[in-house]
């Protein structure tokens, strides 16, 4: 029977929706009595007067966070059935399982009220197409993404007290283990100790990323790596396997935490974009924390090599190295007027060309079919 004067007989007509959602693939598989609980929202559903082949049961976003709906189909498929007017009720444990995204919870508030649909939780069901219905809703909505916010804040602030310690267990490369007692030591495979020092040694000699890829592949050696299973295994080198051990700051025997800054494209999405961050903006390093394969100083100066060989001067500066071309002063001509290196059009002939700039305001373009106004480096 109705215990709720907001259920009406239309209500009763439409399906009753009973949404079940855990946050984490662990969580689905250890907190079995929060599971329980929300499944038997279906005998509240009948209680409520719902016919029990008129409750449906939505749990395919069981393991997904609430932070978006963008990856959860069940979520989308409740407001699609609220759209059609097939939704008399949806029924959650708290509405945290529903949204923890305001940007998501709203435009859910406002299809239901307009459709005529009843939102519940354990607390008591609310009409949000009433002015008290909807100011509870967004008032837990609010609050439920004002919690997560508030549980990632403190875990956080954990890992970051941690880490300043450096007693953090991050991931470690190839070449080094952890020991039962949280000690890291080389990997006792000389093996792997010699092919690491080989790259290092060999980035000293060659200079460049590329001229110690082509070696390695030119005399067929291979290189430690750890598989998804952290197996070890001797793998052929890549363009993008060299450069990533010649810039880990473990093999200097550092400690490094926070070399990178995660964002979201969008506040409500799921899609997150990694960007590496300078050295001097790295969160915690402790120098000596683990026993090195080079020094902190030749570290350093490979650094600074990799980022000066990288051709990206109108962003970073660096000089980048000599590339193949037709013009045969790119990357070694700069101009007089500006002081700055002059790039290299191939299109309408070959030119240099380089940009002026006064008072932080483009105001000059210049381009040479003949380098006139040059300073050779």
């Amino acid at each position: 029977m109705s215990t709720s004067e907001l259920i009406t007989a239309q209500h009763l007509a439409r399906e009753a929706i009973i949404y079940i959602r855990q946050s984490t693939p662990h969580q689905a598989l250890s907190n079995q009595e929060s599971l329980e609980l929300q499944y038997a929202l279906k005998q509240r559903a009948i209680d409520l007067g719902w016919k029990a082949d008129n409750v449906v049961i939505i749990d395919s976003d069981l393991g997904l966070t609430g932070a978006s709906a963008e990856k959860r189909e069940g979520f989308k498929e409740i407001v699609t059935k609220v759209t059609l007017s097939k939704v008399g009720i949806i029924l959650s444990y708290d509405v945290t399982r529903l949204s923890r995204n305001c940007s998501d919870w709203y435009p859910l508030l406002d299809i239901c009220g307009y459709k005529q649909c009843l939102i519940a939780d354990r607390d008591g069901i609310y009409d949000p197409g009433t002015i008290n219905g909807r100011l509870l809703l967004g008032l837990k909505g609010q609050l439920a993404e004002m919690e997560l916010s508030t549980i990632r804040a403190r875990l956080n602030a954990g890992l970051l007290n941690k880490a300043t310690r450096g007693d953090l267990a991050l991931s470690l490369p190839a070449g080094l283990v952890r020991n039962i007692d949280g000690s890291v030591n080389k990997d006792p495979n000389l093996e792997v100790q010699s092919r690491i020092n080989l790259i290092f040694e060999t980035f000293l000699e060659k200079r460049t990323a590329s001229k110690v890829l082509r070696h390695f592949n030119h005399h067929q050696l291979t290189i430690p790596r750890y598989d998804n299973f952290k197996e070890l295994q001797w793998k052929k080198p890549t363009v993008a396997a060299i450069p990533s051990i010649l810039k880990n700051p473990a093999y200097s025997g550092a400690f490094v935490y926070g070399r990178s800054h995660t964002m979201r494209h969008k506040p409500s999405s799921v899609e997150k974009t990694t960007k590496k961050l300078p050295m001097e903006e790295w969160k915690v390093l402790i120098k000596g924390k683990y026993p090195p394969y080079v020094d902190w100083e030749t570290f350093t100066k490979i650094q600074m090599m990799l980022k000066d060989n990288h051709a990206e001067y109108d962003r970073n500066k660096t000089r980048g190295i000599a590339r193949p071309g037709a013009a045969l002063l790119h990357g070694i001509i700069y101009c007089g007027e500006c002081g700055h290196k002059m790039l290299v059009q191939y299109k309408e002939g070959n030119r240099y060309y380089a940009t002026i700039y006064a008072s932080n305001i483009l105001y000059l373009y210049v381009s040479f079919y003949l380098p006139m106004l040059l300073i050779m480096k």
